[in-house]
């Protein structure tokens, strides 16, 4: 065989190889992934990976995105392109981590497709780009025992949530039965429940049955929601449990409530200084419920606890509230606007919101054992509300509350240097309020119950019982506390129309229903983080232009000055002329102004030398990017083969040195 055939054949082989070993990388770099992004955006969190192991049943996921017309839409269209590649990333690591239990199909709905009517029919948003062509982003999932859900479009705004939306769609659609919601209130925000009849008396005498809150309606449209009594033993069929201001509870409900959060139970608790909705009055005016409420014999337990009397102000956040108290239109100190510099937007229940308004919040602090609690993995206390730096707290006088003075009120408040916090979230494993039980009149009147530890005591006393619970939470355990419950009534949250109709004025229900949502999902759903932004900013780049930036504002302030000499000058010179000095006066004029326009374009052509050379850093910086990424690969092979090649020479020399001993 000559030497040429052989060269043909081993060149033949090494093409072989290098396309088999590039198949089997392949085939192994595919289930071989590493997330080199710097806030790991395209790993998943643990929660999310405990709700796809938990997946009893296969679940679909079509991703429709109209990348067809994307690509030769408008800008603002365009600027979606890697949005989606980032969602498409992270859906496809929802199906590896799946083990096969989730698929995902990407779908481009053409014009007038059976893909495009698919997409109108789950209820994906839709925006026109032509006449034809319309924008669709949306996510739809469904199950194989039917169950339909969607996102209907993936906006940039909440990418940081996007994760928590996957996931929050998954884990819902594996539950079919409603979230049942009870409500304990010492007011009655469910409404007076009348018979029929009764209600019909009611009205024709005019003293209608007072309704149930607004939100109450909105949950019961979504949830199943009953009341929970307030003289309650034990806390039963209830997913999620919503106090409303809480006042001169037994220590049997507390025990209860205790008990249901160390279980797993959801809780929302709204407690309040002062609170002004709906105080019912007896025939001499007096208020039955107490105006203030507290649940720090446990809140200090779970690490926080709302001061007593104390309320939190803020001057720059304080409103005017004329409808809402009946007076003139004069800044309350109690009723605070937050915006959205003062809500979490790191949490997914306070991320969207645009304004919270708080009617005499209360202040909630961490107990001295907060600190310890919080170092603990399974203890985490997450401010939701707070005011700006300079919040504060104040105190008001009894008499203050017959009659309300904005002014006096406003004298009671100095500005303070840190934030007031007037919400939190709090999850970890709990202990127990009461480790050793709590005693309570048995009003059964059975004999000693061994399982429950009752102890009855002698005759003629009333017996009682021991409760037993719980010391420990044996799982994670969530609760949210507010420190207002005005915030939720109708006179704060809602306004009336004309057509007695209640429209919300901002957004304190959609804070509600978001902490419902999020404690209504698994314990995995609400340890779910906030991912980072997948646009990542040149940090260089952006530096060399803030820099050039200054540099140019410096000059351009500079020429400004010295045109509006030259234009002050010019209107001197026409406010002194004299009548029949028009001629000297327009040659004079003519002459400042082309003075004036060789100064403007000295000072433009200033402006673009310093334009110029940062252009020319900028243009630098990535000339040397690119010939980094160019030749690092070749310079790489390079030390490679120069190392391999020392290597074989020192190799040679020491055989020939051991044939030649040899």
């Amino acid at each position: 065989m000559s030497r040429t055939v052989r060269a043909i054949i081993g060149v033949i082989l090494v093409g072989v190889i290098m396309f088999c070993a590039i198949s089997i990388c392949q085939n192994i770099g595919a289930t071989v992934r590493f997330d080199i992004t710097d806030q790991r955006l395209y790993t998943l969190s643990d929660g999310t990976r405990a709700i796809l192991g938990k997946l009893n049943q296969a679940v679909k996921l079509r991703l429709y995105y109209t990348k067809t017309a994307a690509r030769k839409a408008p800008d603002q269209i365009r600027y979606y392109n890697n949005y989606y590649y980032f969602v498409e990333a992270l859906l496809e690591e929802y199906a590896r981590a799946s083990r096969g239990m989730v698929s995902l199909e990407v779908i481009d709905p053409r014009p007038f497709s059976g893909e495009e009517e698919e997409a109108l029919r789950y209820g994906l948003r839709r925006f026109p780009i032509t006449e034809e062509e319309n924008f669709f982003f949306g996510l739809v999932l469904q199950t194989e025992f039917g169950v339909v859900k969607n996102i209907p479009f993936f906006s940039p705004e909440r990418q940081n949530f996007v994760e928590y939306d996957i996931s929050h769609l998954i884990d819902t659609a594996m539950t079919r039965e409603k979230k049942r919601i009870g409500i304990l209130s010492s007011l009655p925000v469910m409404g007076e429940d009348v018979s029929g009849y009764m209600a019909y008396l009611r009205q024709v005498q005019g003293q209608p049955p007072r309704p149930a809150w607004t939100i109450v309606r909105q949950l019961q449209q979504q949830y199943a929601v009953s009341k929970v009594e307030t003289d309650i033993e034990e806390i039963k069929d209830v997913d999620i449990l919503l106090v409303i201001h809480p006042t001169d509870l037994s220590e049997k409900t507390l025990f209860a409530i205790d008990q249901f959060v160390l279980k797993g139970g959801r809780a929302i608790i709204c407690v309040d200084p002062r609170c002004l909705a709906e105080m019912p009055r007896d025939p001499m005016g007096r208020e039955r419920t107490s105006a203030s409420s507290d649940l720090n014999r446990l809140l200090e337990t779970w690490g926080v606890e709302m001061l007593r009397d104390t309320f939190a102000g803020d001057r720059s956040l304080a409103i005017p509230a004329s409808v809402e108290l009946g007076g003139r239109a004069e800044q309350i100190i109690g009723f605070l606007s937050l915006p959205r510099e003062c809500v979490n937007t790191d949490n997914v229940v306070t991320a969207n919101l645009n304004e919270v308004r708080l009617l005499f919040p209360g202040v909630l602090r961490k107990t001295t054992g907060a600190e310890a609690q919080e170092g603990d993995v399974q203890n985490e206390i997450i401010p939701l509300l707070q005011t700006t730096s300079r919040g504060n707290t104040w105190t008001a006088q009894p008499w203050d509350w017959v009659r309300i003075n904005p002014e006096r009120l406003m004298s009671y408040f100095t500005d303070g240097f840190e934030p007031v916090v007037m919400g939190y979230l709090i999850k970890g494993r709990f202990k127990s309020s009461f480790p050793d039980g709590v005693e309570v009149a048995d009003e059964s009147g059975e004999e000693k119950d061994e399982s429950k530890g009752s102890d009855e005591t002698g005759e003629g006393e009333k017996a009682t019982k021991l409760l037993k619970g719980l010391a420990e939470a044996s799982t994670d355990c969530a609760v949210i506390v507010f420190a207002d419950v005005d915030f939720i009534s109708d006179m704060v949250a809602y306004r009336e129309t004309v057509f007695r109709m209640k429209v919300a004025v901002s957004n304190n229900s959609d804070l509600l229903l978001n902490a419902i949502g999020d404690l209504g999902g698994s314990g995995d759903l609400i340890g779910l983080r906030s991912r980072g932004n997948f646009r990542r900013p040149f940090v260089v780049v952006e530096e060399i232009r803030r820099t050039a930036e200054r540099e140019t504002a410096e000059e351009t302030a500079k020429i400004n000055a010295e045109i509006a000499g030259f234009e002050g000058e010019l209107q001197k010179i026409l406010s002194s002329a004299k009548r029949g000095e028009e001629n000297i006066i327009a040659a004079s004029i003519v002459k400042k102004q082309r003075e004036l326009e060789v100064k403007k374009r000295m000072a433009q052509r200033e402006l673009r030398e310093v334009q110029l050379k940062r252009r020319e850093k900028i243009i630098q910086l990535g000339a040397m990017l690119q010939n980094l990424n160019m030749w690092s690969a070749p310079a790489a092979i390079l030390v490679i083969a120069i190392v391999l090649s020392i290597r074989r020479a020192a190799l040679r020399r020491r055989y020939v040195s051991h044939a030649s001993d040899a």
